[in-house]
C-alpha cells in the first residue's frame, strides 16, 4: 500500500477514535498564562504521549519536528491537515536543518511542540535540546503530559499510548518556566535538563491522579 493510500484512512480513523474520548484538562491556567503574553512557547512532552496531545492541540498553528523515517512521511500529511506546521529531521538524522527551523520559528514568536525523549529514548529521560532552544530564544517552556484509561500501550521503546474508544483522557500542564540566561557574557550556560525533567515528571503524576 502506498503512503498516500494509507494517510487518509488513518486520519479518519484517528479522528473517529479521538471523537469518543472524554477529555479532562488539568492546569489550564498554566496553559493560558503561557499564551497570555505573546512570547514564543515550547510545549514539551514525552514521545509516548504524542497521540492524545496531537489530537487535542490540532489547529493551533504549532510547529512540530517529524522524523525523516518512512513513518514520518505518513505523519506529515495528517499533521498538516490538522493545522500543524511541519519540519523534517530529528536528533539523529537531519538534525541541523530541523533544529534551525525550530529556532527560527521561536525567533519569530511562534510555538513549537517537542518530544524531549525522542526519537529513540531512553524513555522519559529529557534531553538538553529543548533547554538549549529555550535559552537561545528566551521562550516560555511548558511541560505537558497525558494519561488515559482504558488504553493500550505499544511494545515500542516509548510505550506509545493509545486511548481506547470512550476512554477517559486527562491532559496536564505544568507551570510555565523560562530557562535562566547565562550568568555573564561569554560564560557557558548550563544545559542540565533536570529542571525540565522535574516538570515533565510532575505533569505526568498530575495527569495520572
Amino acid at each position: 500500500m502506498s503512503v498516500l493510500a494509507w494517510q487518509h484512512p488513518a486520519q479518519w480513523g484517528l479522528a473517529a477514535l479521538a471523537a469518543t474520548w472524554r477529555v479532562e484538562i488539568v492546569g489550564a491556567e498554566h496553559r493560558d498564562r503561557a499564551l497570555a503574553d505573546g512570547s514564543p512557547v515550547i510545549w514539551t512532552h514525552w514521545h509516548g504521549h504524542l497521540l492524545p496531545l496531537f489530537w487535542l492541540h490540532r489547529h493551533r498553528q504549532l510547529t512540530v519536528l517529524i522524523s525523516r523515517h518512512r513513518d514520518g512521511e505518513r505523519l506529515v500529511d495528517i499533521a498538516r491537515r490538522w493545522g500543524y506546521h511541519t519540519l523534517r529531521g530529528s536528533s539523529t538524522r537531519g538534525a541541523v536543518p530541523g533544529l534551525l527551523g525550530l529556532a527560527r520559528t521561536l525567533e519569530m514568536g511562534g510555538q513549537i511542540a517537542l518530544a524531549v525523549d525522542g526519537p529513540r529514548g531512553p524513555r522519559h529521560v529529557a534531553k538538553a535540546g529543548a533547554l538549549a532552544l529555550a535559552r537561545k530564544s528566551r521562550a516560555t517552556v511548558v511541560a505537558v503530559a497525558a494519561w488515559a484509561r482504558p488504553a493500550w500501550h505499544a511494545g515500542s521503546w516509548d510505550g506509545f499510548l493509545v486511548p481506547a474508544p470512550g476512554a477517559r483522557v486527562r491532559v496536564a500542564y505544568a507551570e510555565p518556566w523560562r530557562a535562566p540566561p547565562s550568568p555573564s557574557p561569554g560564560a557557558e550556560a548550563s544545559t542540565d535538563p533536570m529542571p525540565l525533567q522535574e516538570r515533565l515528571d510532575w505533569a505526568a503524576r498530575l495527569a495520572a491522579c
